[in-house]
């Protein structure tokens, strides 16, 4: 329940919200080659600048017919560089050079930037799934180079695909196709044995599931969070927002809304999609364990209402107006915990653009 206008004011830190880490929902693409999807999930967060080029390469198009052009079977596979196009070899068209954002280890299922020898912020459009732990991706080559940025993750069974490219018969067709992956090959190079690996953006069609149930916070605040409960089977959303002293207010303390001893707001409202209106219900009286009439808000919503929005499976917004006592705003939320992500993903079909 919102109580006093002390405690509205100062949400004080008995709940250690800030030392929580919250979770923003990734990029994930699809790798669509001749042997199968390797769907690869970005790190948006980690390497912010890495994975902005990436998917300018895949909005702009630049990666239609391009082909895994190199294979180290144990190493890696390649692609990025070069498309193959009515019986053409041409190159990626590629932007500027991005800046190095090493932070991760070039482990088995990682996909990285590849770059110029002796440069280590030269990479544009070319880059490698590791097929192995490559730990000596990760350090100076000695050279002024080294230091591989990775900025994502194969998921799934994606690695099983990568495999595959790995196992196939390699030729050198000249230039920096020296080690090109190739299949059902007879002695000509030509587009049938081709690894093509065109890569596309995964949308997902989100609407509230019951994988939003959790315990949700606004990261910018301490001392308050949201407790959310999806009822799919009757279409209906529950949301009780709950705040915390340091201490109990004293006997006598009049509160703006409800009782000053109270420490929650509940509210209830129908699904549409991705939101939820919501009627704010204030109970008042009641004994823990004790069969008491509790009074509720009469008529309902005269308290005033909340909107439940969501934007994906981790994130969303909690707008409220409260007449009663003259406050309304805006709260972004993200969940506290990741329990029911993957339910929620699950319940989300997912198209490739």
């Amino acid at each position: 329940m919102l109580q006093t206008k002390s405690t509205i004011r100062n949400l004080l830190i008995a709940l250690t919200l800030g030392t929580t880490s919250f979770s923003v929902a990734a990029t994930n693409v699809v790798i669509q080659t001749t042997m199968g999807d390797i769907e690869i999930e970005l790190f948006d967060e980690e390497t912010p600048g890495t994975v902005s080029n990436f998917l300018n390469y895949v909005n702009d198009g630049d990666f239609e017919n391009s082909i895994i052009h190199r294979s180290v079977p144990g190493f890696i596979i390649q692609g990025g560089g070069f498309t193959f196009a009515d019986g053409v070899l041409g190159s990626v068209p590629t932007d500027s050079t991005i800046a190095n954002e090493f932070n991760r280890s070039n482990l088995r299922g990682t996909i990285s930037m590849a770059k110029l020898g002796g440069d280590r912020n030269s990479a544009s459009s070319q880059w490698f799934i590791n097929l192995a732990d490559n730990p000596g991706l990760d350090g100076d080559d000695g050279n002024g180079g080294g230091f591989f940025t990775v900025f994502g993750q194969v998921i799934g069974n994606g690695m099983v695909t990568a495999d595959a490219i790995a196992a196939l018969q390699r030729v050198n067709a000249g230039g920096a196709l020296t080690q090109l992956p190739v299949r059902h090959f007879n002695g000509t190079v030509l587009e049938p044995n081709l690894i093509f690996s065109d890569i596309n953006i995964i949308e997902r069609n989100f609407s509230i599931n019951a994988g939003i149930s959790d315990v949700w916070a606004n990261p910018a605040a301490t001392g308050q969070g949201f407790y959310i409960v999806v009822f799919p089977e009757i279409n209906m959303v529950s949301l009780a927002w709950f705040t915390y002293d340091t201490e109990l207010p004293a006997p006598e303390t009049v509160s703006n809304l409800g009782f000053a001893g109270h420490r929650w707001l509940t509210a209830l409202g129908p699904i549409n999609g991705t939101a939820v209106e919501m009627d704010i219900d204030i109970a008042s009286g009641g004994l823990f364990e004790t069969a008491t009439e509790i009074q509720h808000t009469d008529p309902v919503g005269s308290d005033g209402s909340i909107t439940l929005s969501f934007t994906d499976c981790n994130s969303g917004t909690i707008e409220y107006n409260i007449p009663s006592i003259n406050q309304s705003g805006s709260i972004p939320i993200q969940r506290i915990v990741n329990d029911n992500i993957q339910l929620c993903e699950s319940l989300s079909p997912q198209t490739i653009q």
